[in-house]
């Protein structure tokens, strides 16, 4: 037994190594390592969920520049990408980012358990950095002629979403399922159902025609022609549609909101010695010249100036609502993701 548990942490220290020289430019999909500024000065490693790779590749110059012009100190980034569950847990287990960017807020609240990230996180503008809404992509023309949720659930029609193991961005997909459900039957009886919720997310989930690790990772299995629809962030739609790819954007009238947060990784921003610049491009994320960036991505801006200067691009459903019309994310992980949760009870068909 001693032996079985020296091999488990053994295998434990060789991912996290495996890991720390990906990101120093060893390649692959997910790691990258950006000189953007010349040699010396500070290295900042960021460690960001996927769906964001394409906004935040384009910030990071911006950021360099501005680094450069307000300090006279260059500053070179390491990058990692991956689905948002999977790179939370890589920087809990030893991947030493000093920023992270993550799909969803309890992803941060990971961090803040194992020590990583103070607690009062949230407490710079909220926390936020982007916003989305969950919707459905179609192929051109949407010759499924998908409407609403309740379309997935027609026998024949083929379903894409992630895994919400790995994927933050599948938690906001199920999250955005789910709580129609408890909108519809709040229309008809007057009050939230959580078992006709758990129906319609099983009847939707019947139709899956596979689950990827993150929703990078299911956007591509789409463009390969697997699917009829996929259940996705509007902003990787949109991203797609802005490079000429024909996909038809089909938002539910009841759709959950995306906020998706940023955060200094406390403890090895301390350790680095790269605090001031963490936090500096934290606040850059939030600037205008960063929300056009994201905004010119698909994501809908948190800065209200530029939200407004692209308002005609963000409809807003109205049946829209926010983790907290499903209880906040405590109770959301505690109802739907635990080990006896509803999504468990679907996967399991119980």
């Amino acid at each position: 037994m001693k032996h079985f548990k020296r091999s488990r942490q053994l295998h434990g220290w060789l991912a996290v190594l495996l890991l720390a020289l990906a990101i120093s430019g060893c390649g692959g999909e997910g790691n990258r390592t950006a000189d953007l500024a010349g040699a010396g000065g500070t290295t900042l490693v960021i460690g960001s969920y996927s769906v964001a790779k394409d906004a935040v590749e384009e910030i990071l110059p911006l950021f360099a520049k501005e680094w450069k012009n307000e300090t006279g100190r260059t500053i070179t980034f390491q990058q990692s990408y991956e689905a948002s569950g999977t790179q939370a847990r890589a920087i809990a287990g030893g991947f030493e980012a000093d920023v992270t960017l993550l799909a969803m807020e309890g992803d941060v609240d990971k961090l803040v358990d194992a020590g990583l990230v103070k607690p009062s996180w949230k407490e710079r503008s909220g926390g936020m950095v982007t916003r989305s809404i969950v919707v459905m992509g179609t192929r051109e023309g949407n010759p499924k002629g998908i409407k609403d949720f309740a379309d997935l659930t027609k026998p024949g029609i083929k379903v894409l979403y992630p895994n919400p193991k790995t994927s933050g961005g599948a938690q906001w997909d199920i999250n955005a399922i789910y709580g129609a459900g408890l909108k519809q039957s709040e229309e008809k009886e007057g009050k939230k159902d959580p078992a006709a919720a758990k129906s319609f997310l099983t009847s939707v989930h019947a139709n899956v025609e596979s689950l990827d690790k993150s929703g990078r990772a299911s956007m591509a299995a789409f463009e390969y022609g697997v699917g009829d629809v996929i259940v996705t962030y509007e902003n990787e739609l949109l991203a797609r549609i802005a490079q000429g790819v024909k996909y038809e954007v089909v938002i539910p009238r009841d759709t959950i909101l995306i906020e998706n947060p940023a955060a200094v990784v406390d403890k090895y921003a301390d350790k680095h010695g790269s605090r001031e610049a963490a936090e500096a491009f934290v606040s850059f994320l939030r600037t205008s010249e960063a929300q056009e960036i994201f905004a010119k991505h698909g994501f809908r801006p948190v800065d209200q100036e530029v939200y407004e200067a692209n308002k005609s691009r963000f409809p807003v459903p109205p049946g829209l609502f926010d983790i907290g019309y499903l209880g906040g994310w405590d109770k959301v992980r505690s109802t739907l993701y635990s080990k006896r949760g509803v999504w468990y009870q679907v996967l399991a068909g119980i």
